[in-house]
């Protein structure tokens, strides 16, 4: 009781809750950009299914503390440059993120549609929406655990209890499981929202392969750029919507 009466832990919970729900926006974007992909029949149960993912891989990681600290300790070294496990992670979170961002870029640029390919019958369009629907779900479950443990390792170095941390956790997922949704909603509308998306995608697996060659590149510089594009984006989308509105050249306005 004497714990839930310490305003030192209410202030360090706050503050690992606005730290996760920060960090973990690539990790809405990520799904976002992936649950466009399911018919919208699908999506809301995909987005609870990735975040229920997320929030299970950050509490395991966090039960699990001594065995994800120990990843930080170099098991081998190439050309001089010591690889730990959360290296090997990083890397290929950051590669996965990389070829999977840019492909959904290119489908997106040059080859609209590609995903929407019709089946030969229904009991073929099950099937297909099956296996679509579970190789969403498995994307979404493989990025978690990288995002998870960038995201672990931060919170152990600001927070010693390990209740708070797990709270903040849930806290923090209760927060983006009401925020996917209008992101989603908001990113499937607006087609060039969605290629923005997923070049702010490319950054952070860039982010994430710098970072497994001990390269660090600050979040704050990548939020910096996510929000000054998202700005200048919005002034795109008001731009083209009074366009929309205006009545064309040579009709008076009554």
């Amino acid at each position: 009781m004497e714990l839930l009466l310490d305003p030192n832990l209410w202030i360090a919970f706050a503050m690992l809750t606005a730290l996760e729900i920060v960090l973990g926006v690539d990790n809405i974007i990520f799904i976002s950009i992936l649950v466009g992909r399911l018919p919208a029949d699908q999506r809301d149960k995909a987005r609870r299914l990735g975040l229920g993912f997320a929030m299970l891989s950050r509490l395991a990681l966090l039960f699990s503390l001594s065995w994800v600290m120990g990843l930080k300790t170099d098991l081998f070294s190439v050309l001089g440059q010591g690889i730990s496990g959360r290296d090997i992670v990083l890397l290929l979170g950051g590669l996965f993120l990389l070829y999977k961002a840019s492909h959904e870029i290119f489908v997106e640029v040059e080859a609209p549609g590609a995903h929407d390919a019709a089946s030969p019958n229904a009991a073929a369009a099950a099937a297909v929406r099956r296996g679509v629907f579970w190789g969403v779900i498995g994307q979404i479950a493989v990025i978690d655990i990288v995002f998870s443990l960038d995201s672990v390792i931060t919170a152990v170095g600001m927070v010693d209890h390990l209740g708070v941390m797990v709270a903040a956790v849930v806290a923090s997922v209760g927060v983006m499981l009401f925020a996917a949704k209008p992101i989603g909603d908001f990113v499937d509308r607006h087609p060039s929202v969605k290629v923005l998306a997923l070049a702010f995608l490319v950054m952070v697996g860039m982010a994430l392969t710098a970072e497994a060659f001990d390269v660090h590149v600050p979040k704050g510089y990548i939020y910096a750029a996510m929000a000054f594009s998202l700005a200048v984006e919005a002034l795109n989308i008001r731009a083209r919507g009074k366009r929309r509105l205006a009545p064309p050249e040579g009709v008076a306005q009554s």
